[in-house]
């Protein structure tokens, strides 16, 4: 992700150089009155910078190259008004409880801020355009002094399956958004208000039946892109578990176009495959049009008890809005445990 940073510096750069910057700096100059400089002074002085963490090493500055962007400890589900230790998928059809963690010590600003917390959800998966695959939950005006507070926004009538990714953004004056386009990825990294959420809790009984979970992948460009579903596993091996990828016809016969290139996969149905070597799994050649998005399923069964910690992480990787050809374009990490029976 580092690269994205670098390449926008340079390009915004590449913009204000030489005759340019100098011809904005004596526009700028000429065309500001004593007391317009002395308010866009004051303005300056009450710049504010409430931030969301995207990592736990995440200190506001954007951008940054911790990964993944997609799965903020500052945004957690809990289902009671009392905010629980560790967050949980939402339960459908009743009030759940969001919890986000606004930070009020960013290095680009200063001072009590005012803004509003807005939290959007969408499929889980990669590759959502902003704001088109993104539905409002809820939003709440708020004060933020300086410190930590912790804003708390009810979810009522969560629609089923219930699971989704979770977006959360701190819109102030104050504090305004950098910039915003329709790259989920490149809109969190270079805005320290912006948070994104990820994770998904799946428990699976040994021996017993599937557990089925939606994913998405989408197309921020204006072309046709070719695009790759990667697995990875942050910690230890996940033994124990067995995990499926059911395309669907459409995705299927993009992938059988593009030779059904793959690494640690083997075909099992008419248009499932299955994850053999989770901890460098690849289904490579995905091809979305312009602005499109497709849902598939997962599937994740068990048979034997998992380990505690066991941890999965599926991204898609393809070209980003903002020229970079293989970026992260987001994902979900599933958090993998054993059900006890009673």
């Amino acid at each position: 992700m580092g690269k994205v940073g670098k390449r926008f510096r340079r390009s915004t750069l590449a913009v204000l150089t030489g005759a340019a910057l100098a011809g904005l700096l004596a526009v700028t100059a000429a065309a500001a009155a004593p007391g317009e400089a002395s308010q866009e002074k004051a303005a300056a002085a009450a710049r504010t910078d409430v931030y969301m963490k995207d990592v736990t090493a995440d200190t506001g500055v954007q951008p940054h190259s911790y990964s993944p962007l997609w799965a903020s400890p500052d945004i957690k589900v809990c289902p009671t008004a009392v905010e629980c230790a560790v967050s949980q998928n939402p339960i459908v059809g009743v009030t759940n409880y969001l919890f986000v963690k606004l930070r009020n010590n960013g290095p680009y600003g200063s001072g009590i801020d005012n803004g509003v917390l807005r939290i959007y959800r969408t499929t889980p998966g990669g590759g959502a355009t902003w704001p088109t695959h993104w539905t409002q939950i809820g939003a709440a005006s708020v004060t933020v002094y300086p410190g930590v507070t912790t804003v708390t926004i009810p979810w009522t009538g969560v629609p089923g399956p219930g699971h989704f990714c979770l977006l959360a953004r701190w819109v102030s004056p104050t504090d305004p958004m950098t910039f915003e386009g329709p790259s989920n990825s490149v809109n969190t990294l270079h805005n320290n208000n912006i948070a994104w959420r990820n994770v998904n809790s799946v428990q699976l009984t040994p021996g017993g039946p599937r557990v089925i979970r939606p994913f998405a992948i989408g197309n921020v460009t204006t072309v046709e892109t070719k695009n790759d579903l990667v697995f990875t596993q942050p910690a230890e091996p996940v033994r124990g578990a067995r995990i499926f990828v059911d395309l669907g016809p459409t995705l299927f016969e993009r992938w059988q176009a593009t030779g059904k290139v793959g690494t640690g996969v083997r075909q099992v149905g008419q248009t499932e495959l299955e994850i053999v070597d989770p901890a460098k799994a690849s289904i490579n050649g995905l091809v979305l049009k312009p602005g499109e998005r497709l849902e598939f399923s997962l599937a994740f069964s068990a048979d034997a008890a998992l380990a505690k910690g066991a941890t999965l992480n599926v991204t898609q990787f393809g070209p980003d809005a903002d020229g970079t050809a293989r970026a992260d374009l987001g994902g979900v990490q599933y958090l993998l445990e054993s059900e006890q029976r009673g």
